[in-house]
């Protein structure tokens, strides 16, 4: 049973194991993640945004936390569970597109590698909070600088969802 945890864990973690990338793992987690969203979240509902956002939080969290255990560092770079959320944060609610979902991963990439605060201060927290909060902090940044792009663009994002 252990084992099949362990599996279960590292395959959650490393998001489809894209983590274990030899170069730039956070951003191929990223991409899948991506990619995934432009293909599968066309028409969601906003209970099904709620519904994914929430479960995806509550598997990242001890996921992640685990798995960096396991691997005996804070934040290892195979763990990108905490970038597919991020990702999923800059995008929640937000027209689907194509050119959106460029924009959304090219932003939240860049958000997170220069981590603006709260995201540098949540990565100090322990576990697998660090880990994840300070990813969903570039999110909620994402989400709100397209909105405001969008805005400046006079794109109305009621009508465009």
């Amino acid at each position: 049973m252990r084992r099949l945890f362990g599996a279960v864990r590292k395959f959650l973690a490393t998001v489809g194991y894209s983590g274990l990338a030899p170069i730039a793992p956070g951003t191929a987690g990223s991409a899948v993640t991506a990619v995934a969203y432009y293909l599968l979240c066309d028409s969601m509902s906003t209970v099904g945004w709620i519904g994914l956002l929430a479960v995806v939080s509550v598997i990242s969290i001890p996921m992640a936390g685990a798995e960096a255990a396991a691997r005996g560092r804070k934040d290892p770079g195979p763990v990108v569970i905490d970038e597919a959320l991020g990702f999923l944060v800059t995008m929640a609610f937000l027209p689907h597109s194509l050119p959106m979902t460029i924009a959304g991963f090219l932003l939240f990439r860049v958000l997170d590698i220069i981590k603006p605060q709260p995201a540098r201060w949540l990565e100090r927290l322990p576990g697998g909070w660090g880990i994840v909060l300070d990813d969903v902090a570039a999110g909620i940044w994402g989400n709100v600088l397209l909105r405001l792009a969008m805005w400046w663009l006079g794109v109305d994002v009621v009508q465009s969802t």
